[in-house]
């Protein structure tokens, strides 16, 4: 291993410049199965979500408040996985489980960057909900394509400025006295656990932003559904109804499957001295499942999307002259 010397807090400090993945959770002789299962919900992941992106683009039927967060959120889903996933299959397929420290440094980055900013876009979809079924005479006249665009850039912009910040006070901790990350990629807790020096004013802001985040974000998805919710049931339409609670109830999968893992994962006081055998196997399902079910869930039952998708595919290409 390459090592780098430098002087630290007036000591001497041999700094790792690369680090040693644990990888997966132990599954026997299954290790080459689960590598092959999450390469496959990979490309699950990729088509699925990229379709979405691109019918939303093509279609002008799909060019609607509802389904521009919906791309919002497919591109996440990209990039959260792709944050991690191919350097995690190129490093079994090399047999070598190192990457460097600025490799991590940026895997920290874009996984948290892509990560938060999935709660402020599920909080969007369930603000255009709750305006779209509480509010349909005014939907129109709110929620603009503008108004829209406006909400989408804040959210990225807000989390960039607030996860590079996290991320470079992390990068500028000492990793002095051990190279093995207890993870499959490099997750906050893990890399806290190896780094040197005074780092609990690191995990008191992580832990406390990370509740701001989580928890408004969660507070303000639940009351709108209560609303959305006793609107429904005061409608006269059974047909109504049915539609309603069909576009709805895709919603509270994915916000279901979201916040749970996240909730285990993530809200922990002391990072470092949490146990990460259990959190790595959480971590599979909230990493590679999730993203690859969110784009089927929202569209499995959604005739607009579906009528779209088959419209595409029924059309024949056009001659040339």
């Amino acid at each position: 291993m390459q090592l780098i010397h430098e002087n630290m807090n007036l000591t001497n400090c041999t700094r790792a410049v690369e680090f040693i993945l644990v990888g997966l959770p132990p599954v026997g002789r299954m290790e080459g199965v689960m590598h092959a299962g999450i390469f496959l919900l990979y490309l699950l992941c990729l088509m699925g979500n990229g379709l979405i992106i691109v019918m939303v683009i093509l279609d002008r039927h799909l060019q609607k408040p509802m389904y521009f967060f919906l791309s919002n959120l497919s591109c996440i889903d990209i990039g959260h996985t792709t944050a991690f996933i191919p350097k995690l299959l190129v490093n079994y397929l090399s047999a070598n489980n190192s990457i460097c420290f600025y490799c991590c440094i940026t895997q920290l980055f874009f996984y948290f960057f892509f990560g938060i900013t999935e709660f402020f876009i599920i909080t969007l979809i369930s603000l255009d909900r709750f305006l779209a079924i509480c509010y349909p005479l005014r939907y129109a006249t709110i929620m603009t394509s503008a108004v829209c665009l406006k909400l989408s850039v804040a959210a990225w912009v807000v989390v960039f400025s607030y996860v590079i910040g996290q991320v470079i006070l992390v990068a500028n901790l000492p990793y002095c006295s051990s190279n093995i990350i207890n993870h499959f990629f490099c997750d906050a807790g893990p890399v806290l656990k190896i780094a040197g020096g005074d780092s609990h004013l690191i995990e008191a802001l992580s832990f406390l932003s990370t509740i701001v985040v989580v928890m408004s974000s969660l507070l303000f998805t639940l009351i709108s559904y209560l609303f959305i919710i006793f609107t429904i049931l005061r409608m006269s339409s059974s047909t109504r109804q049915q539609r309603a609670f069909s576009t709805c109830a895709s919603h509270l999968v994915v916000v279901c499957i979201l916040y749970g893992s996240v909730f285990f994962v993530y809200l922990r006081p002391t990072m470092k001295n949490s146990s990460f055998g259990v959190i790595r196997s959480v971590s599979v399902v909230h990493t590679t499942v999730a993203p690859v079910l969110n784009p089927f869930v929202y569209t499995i039952r959604n005739n607009e999307v579906k009528e779209a998708i088959w419209k595409a595919l029924r059309k024949k290409p056009s001659s040339f002259p």
